[in-house]
């Protein structure tokens, strides 16, 4: 679904267009994910790298929380959930994040979870929240937000001050968020039913800050759902690329001058991810790539195969993958800047 209103780059034919090699081929059939996916890993990562990323993909992803410092502290929190039965280690790299090394009961039953004490998600998803910084006072969007595991983090980081304008077309999705809001005491946050592919002209230069953990394939999970190996198709990674690039262009609209929004993904595709912001970047002047000062994770690509991007600031982005030392699902992030 092009918009005739953007420019998009010329190696978008090439890039949608992939022919499998022999050896893409053997190893799809071994690992059994569709062949046209390990053609583009073998193209950004080398073999070596495709082989470990495949072996990590058949080991799955364990448990993890997010702990709610506002309505408690961590340690108290761990020390209840101990005494249960429930044991959680702190991820050194994120400032609320614990993995459930054992679990008596399920993490998502016992009373500390319906009083709001933590939120069950993965890893790699609490880091955007990091990222966008926000701040007490701050005017945030989220979009693209259901079911609220990054808009409660959100509001969390501003201490339940400011305002959390979470956007999202589902309202099924809408009312799962409404609830984790209240579960974890949080009254900052409005939620509004709405298409983010659509301009909405209320939220027009609103916010300093802005996440899009935009919608895609999901190819980042595979440790989490081995369907994902073969439930994409090219045609609807080319289908997401559309998607997400008008999502993008059109969240920066609602920045402020100087205003940031945060671009992330579950997935490990170039074209969900450096793909979109080169789009992005070809047609804003007025925007540029933040370095990003995490301590997991490797640059983003400037190139994959035979395909350049126009920019080279997209190395300031970060890629995640699953065989890193992190143990994680895949991720990507970015950090725009709207220059004043």
């Amino acid at each position: 679904m092009p918009d005739n209103s953007i420019v998009y780059p010329g190696y978008l034919n090439k890039m949608f267009n992939i022919k499998p090699s022999v050896e893409a081929k053997r190893l799809a059939l071994k690992y059994g994910y569709l062949p046209y996916m390990i053609e583009r890993y073998l193209g950004f990562l080398g073999r070596e790298k495709t082989l470990m990323l495949l072996e990590a993909n058949e080991k799955p992803l364990g448990k993890s929380i997010r702990c709610n410092d506002y309505l408690i502290g961590c340690e108290e929190l761990r020390k209840r959930l101990h005494a249960k039965g429930i044991y959680i280690e702190k991820i050194s790299w994120l400032p609320h994040g614990y993995r459930v090394a054992r679990e008596k009961y399920p993490i998502g039953a016992t009373h500390e979870y319906l009083k709001g004490y933590y939120y069950i998600q993965r890893p790699a998803a609490m880091l955007p929240a990091y990222v966008l910084d926000p701040r007490p006072g701050d005017v945030v969007i989220d979009l693209a937000a259901a079911p609220g595991g990054k808009t409660t983090q959100i509001a969390q980081l501003m201490r339940d001050r400011g305002l959390v304008i979470a956007v999202d077309i589902s309202e099924r999705r809408l009312k799962a968020l409404r609830n984790h809001s209240k579960r974890m005491g949080f009254t900052s946050i409005v939620a509004i039913k709405a298409d983010a592919t659509r301009y909405i002209s209320s939220l027009r230069s609103l916010a300093r800050r802005i996440l899009l953990d935009a919608p895609c394939t999901g190819e980042g999970l595979i440790r989490v759902d081995k369907s994902r190996k073969k439930s994409r198709s090219i045609k609807d990674l080319e289908y997401m690329y559309y998607k997400q690039v008008k999502m993008l262009y059109i969240a920066l609209e609602y920045l402020v001058e100087g205003g940031e929004v945060v671009y992330s993904t579950c997935s490990i595709a170039p074209e969900e991810n450096e793909a979109v912001i080169d789009t992005v970047l070809l047609n804003c002047g007025d925007i540029r790539v933040e370095p990003l000062s995490l301590r997991i994770g490797v640059p983003g690509l400037t190139s994959y195969g035979d395909i350049d991007f126009y920019s080279k600031d997209l190395r300031n982005c970060r890629r995640i993958y699953p065989f890193h030392k992190e143990d994680t699902e895949g991720f990507f992030l970015c950090k725009l800047r709207k220059n004043k």
